[in-house]
Parts: C-alpha cells; sequence; structure tokens
C-alpha cells in the first residue's frame, strides 16, 4: 500500500507543511520563443507567480489536513485530480505529508497566442516530511525542476498541470515517498 501511495504521490511532491518563514523566491526574466508577449507592465507576470505561489499554500494545506476541498482555489485539471488522488490514499493510509518550500526560481517559459494558458518553470528546494499520528515516518530535502501550466479562472490563474522534468528530484534515493525522479517509498 506505501508503494501504491507512493507512485501517486510521487507527480505531486510539491505540497508544503506550514512554514514559519517564507520561501525565498528568485524570478527569472521570462524567455518567450514564438508566443504571445505579456504585457509591458508586468501585470500578468505578477500575478501569475502570485498565484503559482499561492498553489503551493493550498497543496500544504491540503496533503496536510487530507482534505482535497482545500485545493479547489488554485488546481483544475490534471493536477487537482492527482493531488486528490494522493490525499484519498494518503487517508487510507493513516498518514499525512507536510512540506516546507525553501526556495523557488520561476521563469515563465510560453504564453499561448490567444492568452489561455501561461507555461512556466520551477527550480525548487522543499522539505517533505511524512507523518502517521505523532510520529514521524522520515523526512528529506529534495531539489526538483517542475514545469507548470496556468490558465486564467473567474479570479486567479489556476494550475493545470504540474509535472517534474524526467530526473530532476533528487533521482536514485531510496528513502524518499516515490517522487517525480522515480524515489520510492520510506
Amino acid at each position: 500500500m506505501i508503494g501504491r501511495l507512493a507512485a501517486i504521490a510521487g507527480t505531486l511532491t510539491l505540497c508544503l507543511a506550514c512554514c514559519a518563514q517564507e520561501a525565498s523566491v528568485r524570478e527569472e526574466p521570462p524567455n518567450l520563443h514564438g508566443s504571445h508577449q505579456l504585457d509591458p507592465e508586468g501585470v500578468t507576470e505578477k500575478s501569475v507567480i502570485r498565484d503559482y505561489l499561492e498553489s503551493w499554500k493550498s497543496m500544504r494545506q491540503a496533503l496536510d489536513s487530507n482534505q482535497a476541498s482545500q485545493l479547489s482555489p488554485y488546481f483544475a485539471g490534471t493536477a487537482k485530480d492527482r493531488l486528490a488522488d494522493v490525499i484519498t490514499q494518503q487517508a487510507k493510509m493513516g498518514i499525512h505529508t507536510q512540506y516546507v518550500d525553501r526556495s523557488h526560481d520561476l521563469q515563465i517559459i510560453f504564453y499561448s497566442p490567444e492568452g489561455l494558458s501561461i507555461e512556466m518553470t520551477d527550480d525548487v528546494v522543499y522539505d517533505e516530511q511524512v507523518m502517521q499520528g505523532g510520529n514521524t515516518l522520515g523526512t528529506q530535502t529534495i531539489h526538483a525542476r517542475y514545469l507548470a501550466v496556468l490558465t486564467p479562472g473567474d479570479v486567479r490563474w489556476m494550475v493545470r498541470i504540474f509535472q517534474p522534468e524526467a530526473g530532476s528530484a533528487n533521482a536514485g534515493d531510496e528513502t524518499s515517498i516515490k517522487g517525480p525522479g522515480g524515489r520510492t517509498a520510506r
């Protein structure tokens, strides 16, 4: 059962636990090739980054409390479905996962010509802790590169696709929950 949760959790380890300090955030200038240009005032870029970082807070709260309803404001589509599946599996196993993000290095790499989606990368460092009851089953620091696609919603940009780049997350580390880089359960 741990292996099954690990496989599901693998693609979604971007969630975070409540943390006392904010993660450092570095925004690289957009690197848009062959796509729609961002507005010169930077309003779109700022709102996309703000909403993406807020999605991390939503994820960490949802995965720490095993409440998929906390995903709704910031997730839709495949990203939301995958996270909800992880939460269901965690709850069945009687565990929850806490994450603390340490840093994000963000860059917008594509803005669709019709303005309906933005693709960005996130080189992130975060701590992952698996809990059962009051016991810690394991803790690890993860370095990963994620690709996210966000689409505009009624009041915010929503994460629709959220996936790791192949081999980016501590590949081969056998002590972590199975993550984007193919790690296995503790």
